[in-house]
């Protein structure tokens, strides 16, 4: 899969791996596309999701993480085939938002605040498909480092399986579909080069590793500096195009 250089691409690619993951019938599925304020236009990416689903009419239940964007989305879309929800909160449970029709959940931005209603979820869910849209958990994976950041990583963020994961950098780019390994691309001209294809998702430091081992052999085998600009260098352009 080559990496997409627009974010209309990008979300194109992460369609065709959710259909994909829809084909299995089961499975806790992660869709991201790691752009800043993405989560922002949560809604009309939900949107364009929830047609992939359409095979399962009500089967599909939406979940939003809060009320408020659960009534927005109602008011805005009308009446749907399939169903919306908020996930719960600590006044409300998580089971109070499963019923037995529900074929499969499609869980919109959650957030490291969220964590723990979407591992209720996902347990509740059983054999039923969970697709969790542009999550923003990145940081309980990174950045938790207590007894309970490691416990919910061990228990629940291990058993999440990525179904889509593109992040654009400062020329380069980070893409993982379900039939590849984890890829790191760098920008060459006007393309991109793959330069590592690590079994886990390099993320901090490992990632800088990859990228400055890369930048540097490139320096040493002429004697200018590696480009550090490519196409997707200005991620700006990602959000200006959801608008489009």
């Amino acid at each position: 899969m080559a990496v997409p250089t627009t974010l209309a691409e990008a979300i194109e690619q992460a369609k065709s791996s959710t259909e994909a993951a829809i084909a299995s019938g089961s499975g806790r599925w992660l869709i991201e596309i790691v752009v800043p304020e993405i989560a922002l236009e949560a809604q009309s990416l939900t949107w364009e999701f929830t047609q992939l689903f359409e095979h399962l009419g009500a089967g599909l239940k939406v979940l939003f993480c809060d009320t408020g964007a659960a009534a927005l989305a109602r008011r805005d879309w009308g009446e749907t085939n399939f169903r919306i929800n908020d996930l719960g909160s600590r006044f409300t449970p998580v089971s109070e938002k499963i019923s037995p029709e529900d074929e499969a959940y499609l869980v919109v931005a959650p957030s490291a605040v969220e964590v723990k209603f979407v591992e209720e979820l996902c347990n509740l869910a059983g054999d039923r498909p969970v697709f969790l849209l542009i999550p923003q958990l990145e940081d309980v994976s990174i950045v938790g480092i207590g007894y309970a950041a490691r416990q919910i990583r061990d228990r629940f963020l291990s058993t999440l399986q990525t179904c889509y994961y593109f992040r654009p950098l400062e020329g380069a780019a980070v893409l993982k579909t379900p039939d590849t390994n984890w890829q790191v691309w760098m920008a060459k001209d006007n393309n991109y080069e793959l330069i590592a294809e690590p079994k886990q998702k390099p993320m901090g430091e490992v990632l800088e590793r990859l990228l400055l081992a890369e930048n540097e052999s490139k320096t040493d085998a002429s004697s200018t500096p590696a480009k550090k600009l490519g196409i997707l260098s200005g991620m700006k352009r990602f959000l200006r195009a959801l608008n489009q």
